[in-house]
Formats: structure tokens, C-alpha cells, sequence
């Protein structure tokens, strides 16, 4: 990321959003909404001054809820560029009118708690969508106790908690600050399952399995529990990383669990969690008792994604992800031209996918900036104006936005750039006046007189 920021053709945008695009390849207008930081961004050395004196708290969206941040934060480690924003919601200047202690202990005098949003316009050949995904929240589905027990947690809380720069430390601990001596990691949490999502978030059996080696690192005695429905380690290394896990001793039960509760049936079960289970390799019920339980929750499509999706004009495979033009033989572009996609908007990945696509995704468009030229469809509609009474009818019905109207002309146009031939408009037309090319009614008659004879 500080290679990006520091590359002399490449400018860096932050804490910014897009507002509108517009255009079509070759030519996109893209409005973009650059948020207030209320930080000079060319003043702020990032020394870090104004978040130790802050004297306010807030839940950190970075450690996705079980740390804490200051009101005025850097939003993760290594962030580019290394500047601060103030949390406008919860900071008590905004809220109360007072305080400013950030101001009155910067060096540089870097806080500006008067700066507003701006709006930006750039005009770009190309556009490449990397949204990313958003973690499935386990909440509804109550039977695993997520967030009613407070040692139950995500798979990606459970990140943070191990890492070093989160909020523990590195070290695993439980509510009251004592270290696990049992954790059951829960495969396919919201994936896989027909009430959610049915597909497989192809990341979740090996973090899983990376969190059973991180407890057995950290906590040399713990007892580790993965129940899974089947274990996917398809990529180069998995299924040895898999092996050396059983020689570490970890526990793993084929089936699904059924339940997480505290209710105990026996002396020993009293102040545990019990995950309930059936363990199909011995055709018998489980009641597991734990410390710990970590979900191994799913990849799901970013909230926003239909807005997005209109913005660029992407179609939505039906698990709500970006579709891609061809799964085979053309994985990261869009049926808009100029448009491509990578990473996990496309589908959940790990890695290594993501890194291999977002790659191929930069060389088609240095590929177009090579060429200097874009081809067009050549089965595109065109409209006789003579004929459009101009109902703008077909305007609205257009998929990708190729149909303006022309105010002076009284009469509607079809960018070719845009069309896609797919001739909707030209169905729709109540005047008769949209033709699609190669695509005639005296070319489909004397076809059928071809076969006919």
C-alpha cells in the first residue's frame, strides 16, 4: 500500500466514495465524495499524539467489536496514509460543543474541525470493482448463542483476538480474562445451509483449522474440538497442514452441531458451554463441553452491493455476488465494457485467488491502454428518427443505459459504445423505429425461407 501511495501515476483516494458514474468504456465520469478526516492530511506527521490524549472510547470496527478505539484513530495498523479521522458521532466536540483535546495537543496544528466534504470529478478509461465482502452476522441463528453466551465468537473476533497488535495481545482469553482450556470451533456457519446461504465460503475449513494451530501455539494443554460437515483443503499445502493438525492432537468430529447451550445435565458440565452434536462417524449424539466456542462464520455479498450494482451497471448471480461475464473464459470482466471485478465482490476466495484475479484484472486494462482502441458490438440497435415519436419507452427499459433522449431532436439515441444488441428496446418500440443490426426481420424471413425450402 505505501508502494501505491508513493507511485508517481497512481493517486490514492481515501475515505472517500463514489457518488455516480457515468459514460461508457473509454470515457466514465466518475463523481466522488471525499469525507471530511478533520485532519490536514499535509500537516499530520502521524506521530499519534492526538489519539493518546483523546480521552473518548468507542467500539473498534477493526476488532470487530470486542476491542476499543479511541474517537480520534488511525482505522487499522499500517493504514496508507498513516492520518487519522475523528469520529464525528461519538466525538464530544460535535456532540457537546467542548473538549478539543486533540487540537490543543497537536504539534503541527494538523486538526481542522472545520473541514466539509468535497466533491470530485475524474474522467477514466476503465473501471476495476474490488468491494470485498462482509462477514455473515451469526445473531440469527440463535441456536448457536451468539451473543447471548459471552464466550461465544466469530471466527474473524477470534482473529483479532490472537493477533498481536489486537486488543489482547495476541493472547486467547475468556470473558473474565483467564485462558480457555477447551474451545470447539463450528464449521459452516451460515454457509452451506439452504436457510442462509447455500454456498461454500471456500475459506472457513482452513482458518478453521489455522485457529486450532494458533490455540495449540498459544495454549500448549487446551483441548481443541473442529466439527465440520467435510473438510475442503483443496490448495497446495492444505491437506498436509490438515495431517499435521491430527498429529497435534486435535479433535475433529464429522457433523454439524446442533446447539451451543449452558445448561448443564452434570456436576461437570456446570459453568461450560455444551455444543450438541452427532458425530456420524460413530452414529452417536455429543454433548461436547467447552470454554470457548468460535463460529466459522460465512462470506456474504457487501450490504451495499445493489446499489453498487446499479451504479456500474453489474449484473447479480443469484447468491447476490457480481457475475462475471464468463466463469471460463473471461472470469473478471462484466458485460460492461470497461468494467471489470475482483477479488471476493466476485465470489468468495481466499488469498491467492484473489491476488491471481486482481492481477489479471489490471493487465486487461493496460492491455486497452495499449491498443488505444476499443471494438464495439456490431450487432447494436439503431432508431430511424423519422419514425420515433420519442415515448422514451425504450429509455427505461435498456439494461445498460445506451438509450439517451435527445431534447432538441424530440427523439431518442442509442449509444453503440453502450448496446449491447440484446434488442429489448427493439421489442418494445410501439413505433416500430429501433432495428437491431444483422439482426433484421428480411434476414430472420429469409432464413426461415432457407429452411423452409
Amino acid at each position: 500500500m505505501a508502494s501505491v501511495r508513493s507511485h508517481e501515476n497512481i493517486e490514492l483516494m481515501t475515505y472517500s466514495e463514489i457518488i455516480d458514474v457515468s459514460g461508457y468504456v473509454g470515457n466514465f465520469k466518475i463523481r466522488i465524495r471525499k469525507k471530511p478526516r478533520y485532519v490536514d492530511e499535509n500537516k499530520c506527521t502521524g506521530c499519534g499524539t492526538c489519539q493518546d490524549k483523546c480521552p473518548t472510547k468507542a467500539d473498534s470496527e477493526f476488532d470487530f467489536g470486542i476491542g476499543k478505539r479511541k474517537v480520534i484513530y488511525t482505522p487499522f495498523p499500517q493504514a496508507v496514509p498513516n492520518v487519522p479521522v475523528i469520529d464525528r458521532e461519538n466525538c464530544t466536540y460535535f456532540i457537546k460543543g467542548k473538549c478539543r483535546a486533540c487540537e490543543k495537543f497537536c504539534e503541527t496544528k494538523a486538526i481542522d474541525f472545520e473541514q466539509t466534504e468535497k466533491i470530485v470529478e475524474v474522467d477514466v478509461g476503465s473501471i476495476i470493482v474490488t468491494t470485498g465482502f462482509d462477514s455473515f452476522d451469526p445473531a440469527p441463528v440463535s441456536q448457536f448463542g451468539y451473543g447471548r453466551y459471552d464466550n461465544v465468537i466469530t471466527g474473524f473476533q477470534f482473529e483479532r483476538m490472537s493477533s498481536a497488535s489486537g486488543p489482547t495481545g495476541g493472547k486467547i482469553l475468556l470473558k473474565d480474562g483467564s485462558e480457555p482450556k477447551s474451545v470447539a470451533i463450528l464449521h459452516c456457519i451460515g454457509s452451506r445451509d439452504t436457510n442462509y446461504h447455500e454456498y461454500c465460503s471456500r475459506v472457513c475449513c482452513m482458518y478453521s483449522l489455522k485457529f486450532s494451530h494458533l490455540i495449540r501455539e498459544k495454549i500448549h494443554d487446551a483441548e481443541i474440538y473442529q466439527l465440520y460437515i467435510d473438510l475442503r483443503c483443496f490448495g497446495k499445502g492444505y491437506e498436509e497442514f490438515y495431517n499435521r493438525l491430527q498429529e497435534e492432537g486435535v479433535n475433529f468430529i464429522r457433523g454439524r452441531a446442533g446447539e451451543v447451550t449452558d445448561l448443564a445435565e452434570t456436576t461437570e458440565e456446570k459453568g461450560k458451554l455444551m455444543v450438541l452434536c452427532e458425530d456420524t462417524l460413530i452414529g452417536r449424539q455429543r454433548r461436547i463441553p467447552v470454554d470457548m466456542v468460535v463460529l466459522s462464520n460465512a462470506l456474504e455479498p457487501r450490504a451495499d452491493v445493489s446499489e453498487v450494482a446499479r451504479q456500474f451497471s453489474i449484473s447479480r448471480s443469484k447468491d447476490g455476488f457480481f457475475l462475471e461475464k464468463h466463469p471460463k473464459l473471461d472470469p473478471v470482466a462484466t458485460t460492461t465494457d470497461g468494467v471489470f471485478i475482483a477479488g471476493c465482490c466476485q465470489g468468495p476466495k481466499d488469498i491467492p485467488d484473489t491476488v491471481a484475479q486482481a492481477s489479471a484484472a489490471a493487465a486487461r486494462v493496460l492491455a486497452t491502454i495499449s491498443k488505444g482502441s476499443v471494438e464495439v458490438e456490431a450487432a447494436t440497435s439503431f432508431i430511424e428518427a423519422e419514425f420515433c415519436s420519442g415515448c422514451k419507452t425504450c429509455i427505461s427499459l435498456c439494461p445498460y443505459n445506451a438509450i439517451s433522449y435527445d431534447e432538441e431532436k424530440k427523439v431518442s439515441v442509442i449509444n453503440e459504445a453502450l448496446c449491447k444488441g440484446c434488442g429489448t428496446c427493439a421489442a418494445a418500440c410501439p413505433s416500430g423505429a429501433i432495428t437491431s443490426r444483422h439482426f433484421t426481420a428480411e434476414q430472420i424471413m429469409a432464413q426461415l425461407e432457407g429452411v423452409l425450402v
